[in-house]
């Protein structure tokens, strides 16, 4: 995988020098006024919804699994779209005409072999051997591809590893991957780049507040 192909993405979206405000899922985010005025928002999955509804407007990013339910969130509107998906982007493109959504700009695809290398690259440990499933959710995925792109600055939003459930809804699901985004974040909080708004994200993994 060439990650120079997604700096030039970025680059052209004028998302590549700007820090990222990232927004996960989990129940009440923390969002302060000034992140927002001046980070580029990196919505995760149908996180959009909660920024719908919170009057937040387009998201600058969605970093998307190509698993996630469309019909939770049939309003997508971002500016661009990273879709982990295993077809090259003219097929994604296609696919998206049958999708419900607002708006999507400029799109590209990730693999999901490549999502999982870039984390463990980032996190600088064994990934795939943590956890029941090897892998982590798309927030923290989304976070090491920003620092493999060269993002200067990453801000962690609506990411726990204690509350069930999503901003978007009520059904409570239960929260997965929490064994392998704690090995993650806790990797991750040794970096200068990374931090979060969430003070008990910060405390279980050691990431700056």
């Amino acid at each position: 995988m060439k990650i120079d192909r997604y700096r030039k993405w970025l680059d052209e979206l004028g998302l590549l020098n700007r820090p990222w405000l990232i927004l996960g899922s989990a129940p009440a985010p923390t969002l302060p006024e000034a992140l927002l005025a001046d980070h580029a928002r990196v919505d995760i999955n149908n996180a959009g919804r909660t920024a719908v509804d919170l009057g937040l407007g387009r998201a600058d990013l969605t970093f998307r699994a190509k698993a996630k339910p469309w019909s939770e969130h049939p309003d997508l509107d971002t500016h661009a779209l990273l879709w982990i998906h295993t077809k090259p982007r003219w097929y994604a493109r296609w696919k998206l005409r049958y999708r419900p959504h607002r708006h999507i700009g400029s799109l590209e695809v990730l693999t999901p072999k490549a999502r999982e290398r870039i984390v463990m690259a980032e996190a600088a440990i064994p990934v795939s051997e943590i956890g029941d499933l090897g892998k982590v959710t798309n927030g923290v995925a989304a976070a090491c591809f920003g620092l493999a792109c060269g993002v200067p600055r990453i801000v962690l939003s609506g990411i726990s590893l204690t509350t069930a459930g999503h901003s978007y809804d009520r059904n409570n699901r239960l929260r997965m991957q929490i064994t392998e985004d704690r090995a993650v974040l806790k990797a991750l909080a040794k970096r200068s780049e990374v931090s979060t708004t969430e003070s008990e994200l910060a405390g279980e993994t050691g990431l700056t507040l």
